[in-house]
């Protein structure tokens, strides 16, 4: 009777397995390691948003998830195999930042796939390949993994039918250490427009799944929620910081991180937090800046005052700003932001911005201009000099990233050592920062980091009590 009884739980458990993908998830991890999985409540919101997509409700899925809370064993290992279970002609493409990481994903879906009690669940697929990144079964059904850039020549996503016959699954496309760099994050996009999206076999039915952390503005996901390929996208959103019933806020999952545990890391790693945690690529209260701490003035300061603008020139191949921003020393050592000029202009438009704010600004304030790189760099500065003769005009080569410039700057504003005369470029100003080094755009941070440092410098500043065009 016992092993009736045992028989009868086992085609319980079979059959709730076929049909939802959660308990599959769960059954098929206690069958293989032993133990019961932690299971919270975003795991359930995910399966469900899958079990969407595998029926038709859904085409394109953005899941943004905190790292290591299940997002790959999910969306990628059990989604593939739940699904080839149903469909073991079903056509797979997925991909990761790391060609390597793809190709073990894929290894493990192959490693489930031929399981015991996964056969028992699913006795119709029978692989027909042993290969790691790359592999197929009996039915037809094909699995190919690559990284992000990688070809896929020859492959495709998906059945021209009705009813699921794969998808493509995108895995962390960025790698997290890479993703300020605009060249490296835009490469990625670049890929997914150029490659990755023609691999769909059917353009309408074939589904995409986005699965990620979240790193930048304008990384893959906020490109895809912005719009950028021009179609909707459904968006499961996962901040690891839940609103509580008391009003408070309450952690997305327990036993993986308590609420002081989470406190602590977000202390400790606020750059991290706001994006990877959060799904914020800036947190609300500003990542580097705290610009709520600067205070907004109608007059200027009393007394003589140093000044500096600093440029930040624009790469006319991204649409990016260029943009001034002049700086004063007080008496008293505070600093007052005291306006700020940015244009997307070409460089012939561009030279005469400076030279006319450089009019503007007068005889005292010091202009100073960022030189690139090698000779080019150095014949540019050198042009410019000559354009603004009769102003004092400083140059030098950056150094360092754009974030460790900036840090002095902000360590300035945060502890409200900063004032800022008001204007209708305020605001443009206070929003880049609250998301700087995060944000879309950072000229005008740049423009104002290069003014304070050419201010602590001090070399040939002067001062003035009254500043023309202020």
């Amino acid at each position: 009777m016992h092993g009736e009884h045992d028989q009868r739980e086992l085609m319980v458990a079979a059959e709730m397995a076929r049909q939802d993908q959660y308990f599959f998830s769960r059954w098929m991890f206690l069958q293989r390691r032993g133990f019961h999985w932690r299971r919270a409540m975003h795991h359930r919101q995910v399966a469900d948003a899958l079990m969407r997509v595998y029926r038709g409700e859904c085409t394109r899925l953005i899941i943004n998830e905190p790292p290591r809370y299940s997002k790959t064993q999910q969306a990628v290992v059990d989604f593939i195999a739940w699904c080839m279970g149903h469909a073991p002609d079903a056509e797979f493409i997925h991909t990761s930042y790391s060609a390597t990481l793809a190709a073990n994903n894929s290894a493990q879906i192959r490693e489930l796939v031929q399981h015991e009690a996964y056969r028992e669940i699913f006795p119709g697929v029978q692989l027909d390949s042993e290969g790691r990144a790359h592999w197929t079964t009996t039915k037809g059904g094909v699995m190919y993994a690559t990284g992000a850039a990688g070809t896929i020549t020859g492959f495709g996503a998906g059945k021209m039918r009705d009813g699921f016959g794969g998808a493509i699954i995108i895995d962390d496309p960025h790698k997290a250490d890479e993703a300020r760099s605009d060249v490296v994050r835009q490469g990625v996009i670049d890929w997914f427009q150029n490659t990755l999206e023609s691999r769909k076999n059917d353009p309408e039915r074939t589904p995409i799944i986005l699965i990620m952390q979240r790193l930048h503005e304008k990384d893959l996901a906020g490109w895809l929620l912005e719009g950028g390929n021009g179609e909707q996208w459904e968006h499961l959103c996962l901040d690891v910081w839940q609103p509580g019933a008391d009003g408070g806020r309450v952690p997305l999952w327990p036993e993986k991180h308590s609420a002081e545990e989470l406190e602590r890391m977000e202390r400790a790693m606020p750059y991290t937090f706001a994006g990877q945690y959060r799904q914020r690529p800036a947190p609300p209260d500003g990542l580097i800046f705290k610009p709520d701490m600067i205070e907004i003035v109608d007059a200027l300061p009393a007394g003589p005052i140093q000044w500096a603008r600093g440029w930040d020139f624009a790469d006319s191949l991204k649409g990016d700003f260029t943009a001034g921003g002049k700086l004063g020393k007080l008496p008293d050592g505070r600093l007052v932001i005291g306006d700020q000029v940015r244009e997307r202009f070409v460089a012939d438009k561009r030279d005469q911005l400076i030279r006319n704010t450089a009019s503007r600004d007068g005889r005292l304030c010091r202009q100073s201009l960022p030189q690139d790189p090698g000779q080019a760099g150095k014949g540019q500065v050198r042009a410019m000099t000559t354009m603004l003769a009769g102003y004092p005009v400083h140059s030098s080569p950056e150094s360092g990233d754009k974030v460790t410039r900036a840090e002095t700057f902000a360590s300035q504003v945060n502890v409200g050592n900063v004032v800022m005369l008001r204007g209708p470029w305020n605001q443009p100003l206070l929003d880049e920062m609250r998301t700087f080094p995060n944000g879309a755009f950072d000229d005008q941070v740049d423009s104002l980091s290069r003014a304070y440092d050419t201010l602590t410098t001090g070399a040939g500043l002067t001062t003035t009590a009254m500043v023309p065009g202020l």
